[in-house]
């Protein structure tokens, strides 16, 4: 069988501030919606918090109007601000009980092209199991299977889940199985939580996978903090508390009798780094037997390591990490690139894809395969 893992970022739609090429500016966009959208949820706003508020408000170009470039600003009951006539903005709601609301980024639609390469390389793949990152829904997912992939291939997939993560920017993770590999078990961790608050920005499901032969195989999604924006040492301590606790996950289910344990996704960092180390090393108390993918000698990385944008070994961000029963079941693994632009033209992209917005991903796809 092959399993697989592919950040597809994004199906149809995407948001606006993660797209388009002055990321600075995007970045420090998103740091203000997220610094408004924990503002907003405070019970009761000072007058310091008001002014906060209406400052954040003008910089996310709401001034005027509830609806701005990048940020809608839903009001459903109760008004959190007014708009005089005279200009500019005041914040009337003197808590989170004033007002029922929230904040939305909008989208854009991704292109035409670009979800038809994503058809492509799912078809190419021919994955048995497939972990998808960066899905708007399940129904988009669905619609995906349905609509794009049954044009370029002669066999969808029988089974797709994708539960519903943290992340409100519709960047959720799922699975997608053949007919013949039912999902059979469900487990989420959308509220795992610490003493810092939430452990993952979308969620670490568990899927228990039938395999034709008997037996089961669990597959642990992920899709780890980005370093794209906020303060370094905070994404990097976000980072390390979700490795260590899908580390404490894995641990438990090899104790209750998994032996055929795969995690995998895009974990956002390389792998010598801190953060991911009690994933990927352990600790001296509980060492960790997962094994990358890309450690088995019958990998292919085509001279590339790196699994994102230029290929470069910094850019290795994704994975396919194995318990010890997977890992020597091994028979071959590689990086699949055709969906991702590359201007040097240093690998293979298909004939289509002819501009960089109608890449596939950003992120090539892995692939893996075992005989269980």
């Amino acid at each position: 069988m092959r399993i697989a893992s592919f950040n597809v970022e994004n199906l149809f739609d995407r948001a606006r501030l993660l797209g388009g090429d002055d990321w600075s500016t995007h970045r420090t966009l998103l740091e203000k919606y997220a610094r408004l959208t924990r503002l907003l949820q405070r019970p009761t706003y000072t007058a310091d918090d008001k002014a906060l508020i209406a400052l954040l408000l003008v910089d996310l170009g709401l001034e005027k109007s509830d609806s701005g470039t990048y940020v809608t600003l839903r009001q459903n009951r109760g008004r959190l601000l007014s708009r005089p006539r005279a200009g500019g903005l005041t914040v009337v709601a003197e808590g989170r009980r004033d007002w029922v609301g929230w904040l939305e980024l909008r989208t854009q639609a991704v292109t035409e092209l670009a979800t038809h390469h994503t058809a492509l390389v799912v078809h190419d793949l021919a994955a048995d199991v497939l972990g998808v990152v960066e899905a708007e829904s399940r129904i988009a997912l669905q619609r995906f299977n349905v609509d794009l992939l049954r044009p370029v291939s002669d066999r969808i997939y029988g089974h797709v889940m994708l539960i519903d993560g943290n992340d409100d920017r519709g960047i959720d993770v799922g699975i997608m199985t053949r007919g013949d590999h039912p999902i059979e078990g469900i487990v989420s961790h959308v509220d795992d939580a610490d003493l810092a608050g939430p452990i993952f920005g979308r969620d670490c499901p568990e899927y228990s996978v039938s395999l034709p032969g008997g037996g089961r195989l669990l597959v642990l999604v992920n899709h780890f903090k980005s370093k794209g924006y906020g303060k370094a040492s905070e994404s990097d301590t976000r980072r390390r508390r979700q490795a260590e606790r899908v580390a404490e996950i894995y641990r438990q289910r090899r104790a209750e009798g998994h032996e055929h344990v795969v995690v995998l996704g895009d974990l956002n960092d390389f792998p010598g780094s801190a953060p991911l180390a009690p994933l990927l090393v352990g600790t001296s108390s509980a060492p960790s037997d997962l094994r990358d993918v890309s450690a088995h000698p019958s990998f292919d990385d085509g001279g590339y390591p790196g699994t994102y944008t230029t290929g470069r070994t910094a850019n290795k961000i994704d994975y396919i990490l194995c318990s010890p029963a997977v890992f020597t079941s091994i028979t071959a693994g590689g990086i699949f690139r055709k969906g991702v632009w590359t201007a040097s033209r240093r690998w293979e992209m298909y004939p289509t894809l002819t501009r960089e917005q109608d890449a596939a991903s950003d992120h090539a796809a892995l692939w893996v395969d075992v005989d269980l």
